[in-house]
């Protein structure tokens, strides 16, 4: 073959891969339903990732799902400075949605996180007559945010997300490596799970002490405890399930690699978060 023949084939197969890799993206970016409107609510199809028999879905890989959209008022922040964080939820109409339902004792649950898993912040907005949703937040350091607004609408979950840019100079943490327990203001958060794996459902129990000894957890958002898990990459946001009596989880995680899980719990009348990594296995 020609050199001549052989660059032109060399670029043909550069243009499938780029061409494959864009489709592969927008297959990620945007996972949209079917849908009927009635009285301002959508009666959505099922997700490609949310289908009988497949379990739990992985969540908040798109700001668009199931015919629901999540609508930032702003994409930049200024660091180490208050800002209002607007947003709301639109359905396939660009209608704003005004209903939802309460989820762990909220109708809203938004969660910020920079795109290392640093800087960990669960906040519940306000929802205002239009029906759009706001809370004050400071993002201490430069780099991108990952928004969540994790919510039930019509008796569905959903969890959406968009990115929120802070500029500067980024300096951007290492995950920490796996570990079983973490120190948090006084306090010993240790982790009690046999080792997860990708597929099957994980039982994840906590247990908090001071010096040794037990400390009375109290009730938060429902429950004893509230964890957030997001897989490292692409910051997929799992749904964890929360035993009402114990600070005790169950969560399918839907692929091997390492997740940060996010514990917060009540100690005294203040809310702690507790950080931890976890290895799941093929």
């Amino acid at each position: 073959m020609s050199p001549i023949a052989r660059i032109a084939g060399f670029a043909a197969g550069l243009t499938l891969v780029f061409a494959g890799a864009a489709f592969a993206g927008s297959r990620i970016d945007v996972h949209p339903g079917r849908e009927t409107v009635a009285s301002g609510m959508s009666d959505m199809g099922d997700s490609p990732h949310e289908r009988e028999g497949e379990g739990d879905p992985v969540r908040g890989l798109a700001v668009s799902d199931n015919g629901l959209t999540l609508e930032l008022a702003r994409t930049t922040a200024v660091a180490d400075r208050r800002a209002e964080l607007r947003f709301r939820i639109a359905d396939r109409r660009g209608r704003t949605v005004r209903a939802f339902d309460v989820e762990h004792t909220k109708r809203m649950h938004v969660i910020v996180v920079r795109r290392d898993m640093a800087g960990f912040q669960h906040l519940h907005p306000t929802q205002s007559a239009d029906g759009s949703w706001s809370v004050p937040v400071t993002l201490p350091d430069a780099g991108s945010y990952r928004v969540f607004a994790d919510f039930s609408a019509g008796g569905r979950k959903h969890t959406l997300a968009g990115d929120l840019l802070v500029d500067g100079t980024v300096r951007s943490d290492m995950l920490p490596a796996p570990a079983d327990s973490v120190d948090v203001e006084g306090m010993r958060v240790t982790l009690n799970a046999s080792p997860s794996r990708a597929g099957a459902e994980s039982e994840l129990g906590f247990t908090v002490t001071r010096g040794g000894r037990p400390v009375a957890v109290e009730d938060y958002l429902g429950a004893k405890g509230h964890l957030v898990a997001l897989r490292r990459g692409d910051l997929a946001f799992l749904h964890v399930h929360p035993d009402a009596k114990a600070l005790r989880f169950m969560a399918e995680f839907p692929g091997a690699g390492m997740y940060r899980l996010f514990l917060q719990f009540k100690v005294d009348g203040r809310v702690h978060t507790a950080e931890v990594t976890r290895e799941v296995m093929r």
